[in-house]
């Protein structure tokens, strides 16, 4: 039986250093990776990689709960090259204990795939400059932090 070709690869992104590309069809809804690595608490995480120590941000961080986040950087895999978009292709949908990359639509070989990270905003002012996104979408809202609720105008 012949063996399938790799769904994916990896190689350098015009996003951020190494991302991951379709080397096939990937079909809307279809499961593409678990994100994996070390679970740690979410003070391990902070302390492990303190951003305005390194002054820009690159962690493998995922959150999966309020108190625990899963280190791509440690015993992780391929997920952790998954960029951000501002106009993702893909999403990462939390499953019990684990978390998965899913196509939101379909996606043709040869093109990069991406979620969009939304970050949380801290009460930090730097927050913008530190998490700039250069994720080059028409959508591109100019950060990897979460998009920040308009607010409704009282009549």
């Amino acid at each position: 039986m012949p063996r399938k070709r790799p769904l994916y690869r990896i190689r350098r992104s015009g996003i951020q250093g190494r991302g991951i590309f379709a080397t096939r069809r990937i079909r809307r809804g279809q499961r593409i990776i678990e994100y994996a690595g070390e679970r740690v608490s979410t003070a391990e995480g902070d302390r492990r990689y303190q951003d305005h120590k390194m002054r820009r941000h690159h962690t493998f961080l995922f959150t999966l709960d309020d108190d625990t986040v899963i280190d791509g950087n440690r015993q992780g895999n391929d997920a952790r090259y998954i960029n951000h978009s501002c106009d993702p292709n893909c999403e990462a949908v939390t499953v019990g204990k684990k978390i998965f990359i899913y196509a939101k639509n379909n996606i043709q070989p040869g093109v990069e795939l991406a979620y969009d990270y939304k970050y949380e905003w801290s009460n930090d002012k730097n927050d913008v400059d530190l998490y700039k996104c250069e994720c080059g979408s028409r959508k591109c809202r100019g950060t990897i932090m979460k998009p920040k609720r308009k607010r409704r105008r009282k009549r």
